[in-house]
């Protein structure tokens, strides 16, 4: 008969998922998670298989997160869901810099082709590029096209943002997101 668990599946998670946010995925390993659980390791594999499911829960946890600025960008008020969206991307680089890393900025396995890493980093990839269709009269490639050159600029100011290398004001980015939109709009345009 199994041991039975000391914690549950859902408080162990919870504790990873602050170990990350607080010291980066790095620091996950089973010996912090006990320490952070006030345990031993050995209960978060009475519940786990491998530190690696922990992770790979904790990344699930991470992008749940994401969608909700996600989402919160496409409900915006104000301005148009695009911008929403580009400006909740760098909230949650600002907000959650070592979640955002974990994301965004660790090596992929197989290394996408510019034209191909949005659909495959962001699971709200189609719902993203709608809201470009729906405020903007581009056809699909041009929409693509736009959507792939912001989210490198946008991309960039997270990464500023989320390794503490840069402090923009949300109204610099803003700004700064609006003028890079309305010159490649006038490229699309051309």
């Amino acid at each position: 008969m199994p041991p039975k668990a000391k914690f549950t599946k859902e408080q162990i998670m919870e504790a990873a998922l602050q170990l990350v946010r607080q010291n980066g995925v790095d620091a996950l390993t089973a010996r912090a998670l006990g320490d952070k659980l006030g345990s031993s390791a050995r209960p978060i594999f009475t519940v786990f298989q491998s530190m690696e499911e922990v992770r790979q829960g904790v990344e699930t946890a991470a992008r749940r997160l994401y969608d909700r600025y996600v989402a919160a960008g496409l409900e915006q008020t104000g301005m148009p869901a695009f911008k929403g969206v580009g400006m909740q991307y760098i909230k949650f680089a600002r907000s959650e810099p070592k979640l955002f890393q974990l994301l965004f900025m660790t090596e992929q396995a197989r290394k996408p082709d510019v034209t191909e890493v949005l659909p495959v980093i962001d699971d709200n990839y189609l719902q993203i590029l709608a809201s470009i269709r729906n405020c903007y009269p581009l056809n699909q490639e041009d929409s693509e096209w736009m959507y792939r050159h912001l989210w490198i600029y946008t991309h960039g100011i997270a990464v500023l943002c989320a390794t503490g290398l840069c402090a923009f004001t949300e109204e610099e980015i803003g700004r700064m997101l609006t003028e890079v939109f309305t010159a490649l709009l006038k490229e699309v345009g051309k």
